[in-house]
């Protein structure tokens, strides 16, 4: 009897199911000229799910990343986020440009796809939303009365120019700290645009020469940011360039080169600092990377995702409203959400680069 025990307990143990893995969407530009910013996303997003999986995964069942590239671009993304969702997914870590992320978020929302951008900010991401998306980074309504205020401190006697590429993030940081000046009675002697992806920006260094500037506000990425602060210098002009959180990238100084030097941008105190990060960090630095700019944005955008799943029980509806009832504990510290996904307060600072490095740069 013992015997027969014995074979019918090992014959039940071989036909159980094993635990399902989990599968998420990753979706960055792994192409394009914002590749940089991909790299740090996928770099962040992959040691999230290691670490996860490490301490057991969710509710037992692995972690999966189902990666797809978006290059930035709004058609592609939205592909690339029907094809995730065609293959069933439901939960979706990802996006970098808001120019990307607010048509895919559209679809995200029709087919009832829980989405978390670790750096999407244009504020239309989360106000025209209906509950499933979120994000990590804050929005620039928020971050433009920041930007304001310090330029209104700082610089409240200078001649002041805004520029910008006229993209999703680009025009909507611009209007944002446009809108903190102007507000504090500060007005612009020119709002201009450029176009991305050109390599001679001499027609708008001239015309920010011929108005007298002695600031420009870029509103815009890393790259055309590189070439204009270049040809500035290249030009002898003596502006103060200042620019937001798309500057956050050693690629910056690459492309600038020494002319960079002073030049201020403004992003979110550094996640680097805080204390729940430094295990992640340890592991990130020892295998080679420097978790630097959206890193670990996109580390924490993958953990509020599997918070949802665990909360939810995979159901993207109740995973959102779960996810809002109590903060959340991730490498950027605890996170809590309003009602439209956004994360109840940001800390912001400014940083300054110097022979070649950035930091914050105080007050």
């Amino acid at each position: 009897m013992k015997k027969t025990l014995a074979v019918l307990s090992i014959a039940l143990l071989t036909t159980l199911p094993a635990k399902a893995d989990v599968t998420i969407g990753f979706i960055a530009p792994m192409t394009g000229q914002q590749a940089i910013f991909g790299e740090q996303l996928r770099h962040g997003a992959e040691a999230a799910v290691a670490d996860i999986n490490a301490k057991g995964g969710i509710k037992g069942e692995k972690l999966v990343l189902q990666q797809a590239d978006d290059a930035c671009d709004p058609k592609q993304a939205v592909a690339v986020t029907n094809k995730l969702i065609s293959q069933g997914i439901k939960f979706i870590a990802g996006h970098l440009c808001s120019g990307s992320a607010i048509p895919a978020s559209k679809v995200d929302m029709e087919e009832g796809v829980l989405l978390v951008s670790p750096g999407s900010s244009n504020p239309k991401l989360t106000d025209e939303a209906k509950d499933l998306i979120f994000r990590t980074y804050g929005r620039d309504d928020r971050e433009g009365v920041f930007l304001g205020q310090y330029l209104a401190k700082h610089f409240h006697d200078k001649k002041i120019a805004i520029a910008q590429d006229n993209s999703a993030y680009g025009l909507g940081m611009a209007q944002e700290v446009k809108k903190s000046l102007n507000a504090q009675g500060i007005h612009e002697i020119m709002f201009e645009s450029y176009t991305a992806g050109e390599k001679d920006y001499s027609t708008l260094v001239s015309k920010l020469k011929q108005a007298g500037a002695q600031v420009v506000i870029l509103g815009g990425y890393h790259t055309e940011a590189g070439l204009i602060t270049r040809q500035i210098k290249e030009q002898k002009a003596a502006i103060q360039i200042v620019g937001g959180n798309a500057l956050l990238t050693d690629e910056l100084w690459k492309i600038a080169g020494a002319s960079a030097e002073g030049l201020l941008m403004s992003y979110t105190s550094d996640p680097r600092n805080r204390p729940e990060a430094k295990e992640a960090i340890a592991t990130m630095r020892k295998s080679g990377f420097e978790p630097e700019g959206y890193t670990l944005n996109s580390y924490a955008a993958v953990q509020v995702v599997a918070e949802g799943i665990r909360r939810g029980d995979k159901n993207p509806a109740k995973a959102a409203a779960a996810l809002r009832q109590a903060p959340i504990n991730t490498v950027l510290g605890p996170l809590s959400y309003d009602a439209k996904g956004d994360i109840d307060h940001v800390d912001y600072a400014i940083y300054r680069w110097h022979d070649g490095k950035y930091a914050e740069a105080g007050e």
